[in-house]
C-alpha cells in the first residue's frame, strides 16, 4: 500500500480479526489507485502537496471512504448506494485534482 496501512484500514472499519486482511489490503490498494486516477497526480506529487513527508490528510480520508464502501457493499454498487459517498469523495479530492496537463506546451 502507498499511504494507507492495514492497521489504519482496520481501525476505520472497526475490524479486529485478521481473517480478512488480504481483502482489506486489496480494497486499500484499489482505493489508493482510484485516488491517483481521480486526481491525475503521482504519489510523489501528492507527498509534495502534503509537505514532503506524507500525502495530505484529506487524501487519506477520501481513500478510507472508498475502502469503507468496498467493504460494506461487496456486490455491485447502485446509484443510490454510491450517492452519499460520491459527494464527500469528490468534495474532499477537488483541491488536489490536476486541472490541466502540465506537460502541454503553451
Amino acid at each position: 500500500m502507498k499511504w494507507l496501512t492495514l492497521e489504519l484500514v482496520k481501525k476505520h472499519l472497526r475490524v479486529e480479526s485478521d481473517y480478512e486482511d488480504d481483502l482489506l489490503s486489496m480494497y486499500a490498494e484499489s482505493a489508493e489507485d482510484t485516488v491517483l486516477n481521480t486526481t491525475g497526480r503521482t504519489l510523489e506529487e501528492l507527498i509534495e502537496m502534503g509537505g514532503g513527508e506524507k500525502v495530505p490528510t484529506p487524501i487519506v480520508h477520501a481513500s478510507l471512504l472508498l475502502v469503507g464502501v468496498s467493504y460494506q457493499f461487496r456486490t455491485p454498487i447502485t446509484p443510490t448506494t454510491l450517492s452519499y459517498v460520491d459527494y464527500s469523495y469528490n468534495t474532499i479530492l477537488k483541491p488536489y485534482v490536476r486541472l490541466a496537463d502540465k506537460t502541454a506546451e503553451s
